[in-house]
């Protein structure tokens, strides 16, 4: 039985608001603001924003590339070449992420599999310094556990999902929202918005999931917008119950294309899988992607501030590699 709905602060009423007014404006924290700095050649910036950004480079043989320098490196801004302010190789950089565990009926047969695999991910990712904490999500949205760096604590949250337990239905001010189905949409705004916008540094979601949604508030777009404002990377790693589906798997539903589309913009990663082992697969890959980043950093040419999302691609001077980073980022508005 679950211990604690995930009460996040004023959460429903801008679910409601995010329907009645879409271009309600968002806080911009896809980068650092930085009134004035000096730069090595004494140049003073003023106004300027530094644009962080955590990537991860695989060779053609799908290895992590741990040896490249700051050289290896080109950032484009919507097609214009940036200059390379800061560069680091980074192993032990500290990480704060959530784990979003879908219960709803269809993982019923497959959430004790992800439950003993989100264990031993924990016990491969978690270091000094992390917090994580663990989401459930089906008719509701229900907080199992917040912000620890105690792997016990985490894990007995997750021991704690349960296929749609009871919980409390989301509230949108004085108006209920009955339960409609498989939140998943919901459950990344949510997470994003009232767990991961006020912090700092790298930030991710690691969620279990079918990757179908049935009776989300906010549709997929936005809750892509509000990871990426948050800075928030999302892995999405796919399991299904087959006999749920008739034994169709992932392959013919549209549930698969919306999770690519969720990782990859924000340079995460969905992988799926259709049995225990390669769900191993799947968290040693994400684990070991999360440990292994490069740190770059670059004042972008265009200074305007008009709250536009602008596009990164990151090249890398050696052939056949393939960089993991997010595609972008919304500028800032002041």
């Amino acid at each position: 039985m679950r211990n604690h709905t995930l009460k996040l602060p004023a959460l429903c009423t801008l679910l409601l608001l995010a329907l009645l007014a879409p271009a309600l404006p968002w806080p911009a924290r896809a980068q650092q603001s930085v009134p004035q700095q000096k730069t090595p050649q004494g140049t003073i910036r003023v106004g300027v924003n530094l644009v962080n950004l955590y990537a991860t480079v695989r060779d053609k043989n799908k290895r992590i590339l741990t040896d490249l320098a700051k050289e290896d490196f080109q950032i484009f801004e919507d097609g214009q070449a940036q200059t390379i302010d800061s560069f680091a190789r980074e192993v032990n950089l500290p990480l704060t992420f959530g784990m979003l565990i879908d219960t709803s009926g269809s993982q019923r047969e497959v959430l004790p599999i992800e439950q003993d695999a989100a264990d031993r991910f924990l016990g491969r990712v978690l270091r000094k310094g992390d917090l994580a904490f663990v989401t459930s999500f089906d008719v509701d949205i229900n907080l199992l556990s917040d912000f620890t760096g105690e792997r016990s604590a985490l894990v007995r949250a997750i021991e704690r999902a349960r296929i749609n337990a009871p919980g409390s239905p989301l509230q949108a001010g004085p108006f209920p929202l009955p339960p409609r189905g498989t939140l998943f949409y919901d459950a990344i705004y949510a997470t994003c918005t009232e767990k991961l916008a006020g912090e700092a540094g790298r930030k991710a979601l690691i969620i279990l999931t079918d990757a179908m949604d049935q009776g989300s508030r906010v549709p997929l777009e936005e809750a892509l917008e509000t990871a990426q404002r948050t800075d928030a990377v999302i892995h999405i790693i796919g399991i299904a119950d087959y006999a749920f589906y008739g034994r169709r798997g992932f392959g013919g539903y549209e549930g698969e294309g919306y999770a690519r589309k969720l990782a990859e913009q924000t340079g995460g990663r969905a992988i799926f899988v259709n049995n225990e082992k390669k769900l191993e697969e799947a968290f040693s890959q994400i684990s070991e992607e999360l440990r292994t980043q490069y740190v770059l950093g670059y004042y972008p040419t265009n200074h305007s501030k008009d709250g536009k999302f602008r596009k990164i691609d990151i090249k890398i001077a050696r052939g056949d590699t393939k960089v993991l980073a997010r595609k972008g980022y919304y500028a800032p508005t002041r």
